[in-house]
């Protein structure tokens, strides 16, 4: 990272924490903007990442840098998200803890592809087998099911997800994934009955109806065009280039098959998806009571068939007494309990094919991907909710970051100096407190005897909350303000600015009849008996929302934390454009400039004491070139010399602390002018100019030799010429080579390695005789070739030994000496009267058969041989067995002679 200081001008600084005006917005956008022009999506703040979407492709993600992230020092090399994983990864395999990841922003800011980013690392990067591949496989592809189902084309993103997801990915004691668990949050119910102009309802449906094979969507009486049904037309975009739902239909498919559905399980599903298309295409008339009836059946038929639930049919009936708004608005209330309750199951299903049957203790890494905080034009409930989870998450976030930088104070024996912030309690208070929060109201006003309408809820919030500070209603509003808020709003000044909310919709129909007796699996699991039995009041949809994110809060409260804020630059998703405006909101929304507050309340710069020495040593003699005390001392020594003022660092028991950027910005710049000064950067330079053009050498005498023997083979069965020379050499190479391992093992055996064809006078040479092959190889390549040639070896030095002797066989042996049975290499010559051991130029020991007696034939042989044993204490060479059998090969050889065998 400190490398990276001396083009902060250009292209800003890695850690905001470095920012000389850290409380300044625009010193913030500053920074963010010039690392955005220059491709640097990543940057930190202190541990959390900010990541800009690039709406590119960059060349960041390849398995090289996977590896080159792989074990290294967090802040060693440049910010990005696999240095996020991969410290998580560390540091959880090294402590045995668990941790999670947060990923949050607006949509289309990112969040989805990050969460996909980090999965692939721990994919790549993390020891496998070919069972846990099946786990990565798994872990994998549920994120296409998943978006299926969850995710849909938005003004903002061709591919928003619409729930919040928390997913565990459980390693063993070794570091290797085993086993995940998915949490879902929220998903918008109220995309499948409605979407606003230019958005999709989930993908899902149009993936059916663009990929499905006929025979399938004959059966669940669906056709291809999207706009033959109501549920799908809406947005008027149902066909978006960006988006290939043919090709998406494949992978799901795919997906479904790896995660371990059942054929049944995948029919029941489509069915589901089938049977709400149809619901939305049932239509009511009034009759002459003014009550909704159904005058076309065949939706019904439909719907009966292929969900094979002839209690949704009953439902739909008994909605007879209602009048027509009230029967659209119970069909699409039926619609979005079935989709909803079918994606729960769907979650379900996937984890109990990611779960791990091995009871021992796992570490998790959660990656938590959700809903940035948000201001539309009309906020709704589910947005109120979105808002409250991330005034809820930038609590934690706070918290965490305050708890973790005492925790390092304290550890390294600096004294903790308070931090003022603000704590977004009050908020958090006024939303889930209970009895007086918001979301407590409207428990009571939901279940109260008599009618609860939007305005008696507006009534009520202001006569509980009216006082609070943060909550406005058009009634408790100034002059000024009173026009900006409707007679149905209340408005609530969140951590990242105010959002005023629309209390219409707040209470729904609430619509459950009995679909536990339903034939389809799904729909059965979906809806109990049990609920049936339970005699507690429901819950509402926003008191089980608070408690799922409470439960949430429990479990990352018990994990170590890691964060990933995500900004969306421009709403047109064009590559290059930075908007000030958009993004200073998001700024705002994530809570950056509070986080940096806290970041760099303290001090700016804190580094392990060995890392700070082996940077900067060069700048003070008594540390350059090595130090050979303990690092703190040497570093004391080194900010003494440099000059730094005790008001400037403080020094712990490991690192030192440097409380302004610009100090350490001055300490890189002397440490660049010194590195300059030593020569440092031009040896560097020639010395990889010097391995750059060695390697180009090689590389080109490589190619050389490739094409001289390419060029070879193609004349191999020509003549010996100048294009197939080498070739040639080469192959007569190899076959000597492989000869010199197979050479027949006695001088009986005629068999020899069986030679290419462009070699056959080698093999000739080889069968007829060994001075025409070593003439051929050696004959003018040797000194003294010429005169060697009439003095045989064999004849010479032995006719130097033993003179006038007409030699039989001679082949080598090992004698072993009597004591210590120390190997000696001998050879043993056999001749018409005698048998001679020779060392070297040197007679050692003679036998004249004369001297030997015994009683002829095999039995003579096998006497002789013992004796010639016993006497020579040898063994030959040629046979690995024993003593008593490797003689007899040469003693009765030297018996076939004398004897005329």
């Amino acid at each position: 990272m400190e490398g990276a200081l001396i083009a902060r001008d250009r292209v800003g600084v890695q850690d905001f924490v470095l920012l000389d005006s850290h409380t300044s917005e625009t010193a913030f956008l500053n920074n963010l903007r010039k690392r955005y022009q220059e491709n640097l999506i990543y940057t930190y703040i202190g541990t959390l990442l900010v990541s800009v979407n690039p709406y590119k492709e960059l060349d960041i993600y390849t398995v090289t840098q996977m590896q080159l992230y792989r074990g290294v020092n967090f802040f060693e090399l440049p910010p990005h998200l696999y240095a996020i994983a991969d410290n998580a990864y560390r540091v959880m395999c090294s402590e045995y803890n668990n941790h999670f990841i947060l990923i949050s922003g607006e949509s289309g800011a990112g969040k989805t592809e990050a969460s996909k980013k980090i999965l692939q690392y721990y994919a790549v990067t993390c020891p496998t087998t070919e069972q846990l591949q099946i786990v990565r496989d798994r872990l994998l592809l549920s994120n296409p099911v998943l978006e299926a189902f969850g995710n849909a084309k938005t003004l903002r993103n061709d591919n928003s997800s619409r729930f919040g997801k928390y997913m565990d990915i459980q390693f063993d004691f070794k570091g290797e994934p085993v086993g995940g668990h998915i949490l879902s949050y929220l998903i918008e119910k109220s995309r499948v009955v409605h979407q606003n102009h230019g958005e999709r309802n989930f993908h899902i449906f149009y993936q059916l109806l663009e990929g499905g094979d006929k025979d399938l969507l004959c059966w669940l009486g669906l056709e291809r065009n999207p706009q033959k049904y109501a549920y799908l037309i809406q947005g008027r975009c149902a066909k978006v280039f960006s988006i290939n739902d043919k090709n998406d239909w494949k992978i799901v498919r795919k997906a479904f098959s790896i995660i371990d559905f059942t054929e049944k399980d995948i029919e029941h599903l489509f069915g589901i998806v089938a049977s709400v298309l149809h619901l939305g295409n049932i239509q009511f008339e009034e009759d002459s009571n003014g009550h909704a009836i159904i005058r076309d059946g065949t939706q019904i038929k439909w719907i009966s068939k292929v969900s094979r639930s002839s209690q949704i049919v009953s439902i739909l009936q008994v909605l007879s007494p209602l009048n027509v708004d009230l029967a659209f608005y119970a069909r699409d209330a039926v619609a979005k309990a079935i989709y909803g309750r079918t994606f729960t199951w769907l979650v379900n299903k996937i984890n109990s094919s990611l779960a791990n049957k091995d009871s021992t203790r796992k570490t998790v890494i959660g990656l938590l991907d959700i809903y940035g905080f948000e201001v539309l034009d009309t906020n709704s409930f589910e947005q109120f909710c979105i808002n409250y989870c991330n005034e809820k998450l930038q609590q934690l976030l706070i918290e965490m970051t305050l708890k973790a930088e005492q925790e390092e104070y304290e550890l390294e024996g600096i004294e903790w100096e308070p931090i003022p912030y603000f704590n977004n309690k009050i908020i958090c208070d006024l939303v889930e407190q209970k009895h007086k929060g918001i979301i407590s109201i409207l428990d009571e006003e939901c279940l109260r005897p008599g009618e609860a309408t939007d305005l008696s809820f507006l009534e009520k919030l202001e006569e509980k909350v009216g006082d609070h500070a943060h909550f406005v209603t058009r009634k408790l509003a100034d002059q000024k303000t009173r026009k900006s808020i409707d007679w149905v709003d209340f408005r609530l000044l969140h951590y990242a600015g105010e959002v005023t909310y629309c209390a219409v919709g707040s209470f729904s129909l609430t619509l459950f009849q009995v679909l536990c007796n339903s034939k389809n699996g799904i729909i059965r699991d979906c809806f109990l008996l049990s609920e049936l039995d339970n005699r507690r009041r429901p819950e509402t949809v926003a008191t089980q929302f608070k408690n799922s994110l409470m439960s949430l809060i429990e479990i990352l409260m018990s994990k170590e934390p890691s964060y990933v804020r995500c900004i969306k630059p421009n709403e047109n998703k064009e590559p290059g454009k930075f908007d000030d405006y958009l993004i200073r909101h998001q700024v705002k929304y994530l809570g950056l400039m509070e986080h940096l507050r806290v970041r760099r309340a303290g001090f700016a710069y804190r580094r392990k004491y060995e890392l700070f020495l082996q940077r900067y040593k060069s700048l003070c003699p008594a540390t350059w070139p090595h130090w050979h005390g303990p690092a703190a001392e040497g570093v004391e020594r080194l900010i003494k010399h440099i000059g730094y003022k005790p008001e400037e660092y403080k020094l712990g028991r490991t690192k030192i602390f440097i409380r302004f950027p610009k100090t350490l910005f001055a300490t890189e710049d002397a440490f660049e002018f010194r590195k300059h000064l030593l020569g440092m950067v031009p040896l560097e330079a020639c010395w990889r100019g010097a391995l750059a053009r060695k390697e180009a050498k090689k590389r080109t005498w490589a190619v050389q030799i490739i094409r001289k023997f390419i060029n070879g083979f193609i004349n191999r069965k020509k003549p010996l010429c100048p294009e197939n020379m080498e070739f040639v050499r080469l192959v007569q190479y190899n076959y000597l080579m492989k000869l010199r391992d197979h050479i027949p093992k006695n001088v009986l055996d005629k068999s020899w390695l069986q030679p290419p064809s462009i070699l056959e006078e080698v093999r000739v040479a080889a069968g007829f005789g060994r001075e025409t092959l070593r003439g051929a190889i050696f004959r003018g390549k040797k000194e003294g070739y010429l005169q060697s040639i009439n003095q045989p070896f064999m004849d010479t030095r032995l006719k130097m030994l033993i003179p006038t002797r007409c030699f039989q066989y001679v082949t080598p042996v090992i004698k072993y000496d009597r004591n210590g049975f120390k190997a000696r290499d001998r050879l043993l010559v056999l001749t018409q009267s005698s048998a001679y051991v020779v060392e070297m130029a040197k007679i050692k020991q003679k036998i004249d058969y004369a001297t030997l007696k015994g009683n002829g034939g095999s039995q003579c042989g096998t006497s002789l041989s013992h004796r010639i044993k016993k006497t020579f204490k040898i063994k030959s060479n040629h046979h690995p067995c024993p003593l008593n059998h490797v003689v007899e090969y040469p003693v009765y050889m030297l018996f076939g002679y004398l004897q005329g065998w």
